[in-house]
């Protein structure tokens, strides 16, 4: 039986040959030009379809990327193609992002909060959680409006709930207690 293709294995091989290359950021850059574009439906789904010769393939993907990445970022947009799995690169790009950031030792940061982040709140919520955590953090914003107000911060193992639906349902809590 066949194993599930994973993004995150691609992308461990992607960044153990940017390590043993030195060209880490050359590699984000190419995952990041490459994701971009098989973001288009029509581009991924043409290389994915079994029916597209190899050939057909390889032209394609030379004519659309050229020299704009590496010789190795074609190959893995045509391995991923020859295994009906080109739509993953973005998945890939995202997974060799976060191991590039652990290489680094930047933290990554979760943040759901119930409205949309400004730039400025961005920028604050990185600081304060840079301090707490005493590392470089790369922020991930999510919004749930279920939160009410406020935000929850997960860092690694670390959660900081500081959403208002949490403050009302230990108020809750501390009124059926008391009564």
């Amino acid at each position: 039986m066949a194993r599930a293709l994973s993004p995150r294995r691609y992308a461990q091989a992607v960044f153990q040959i940017a390590v043993e290359s030195g060209e880490m950021d050359q590699w984000q850059t190419d995952l990041e030009t490459l994701s971009t574009a098989l973001q288009d439906a029509d581009l991924s789904g043409f290389l994915d379809a079994p029916q597209v010769p190899a050939d057909a393939k390889a032209d394609a993907v030379n004519q659309t990327f050229g020299s704009s990445v590496g010789p190795l970022a074609v190959n893995l947009v045509l391995l991923l193609g020859s295994r009906g799995a080109a739509s993953l690169l973005p998945a890939v790009g995202d997974e060799y992002g976060m191991l590039l950031d652990v290489h680094r030792g930047i933290e990554q940061a979760d943040v759901t909060s119930a409205v949309p982040l400004d730039d400025e709140q961005t920028r604050r919520v990185t600081e304060i959680l840079e301090g707490v955590v005493g590392a470089k953090v790369r922020l991930w914003a999510h919004v749930e409006p279920e939160i009410v107000g406020g935000l929850v911060a997960r860092v690694g193992d670390r959660v900081i709930d500081g959403s208002v639906r949490t403050r009302l349902e230990e108020m809750r809590r501390s009124v059926v207690e008391r009564a």
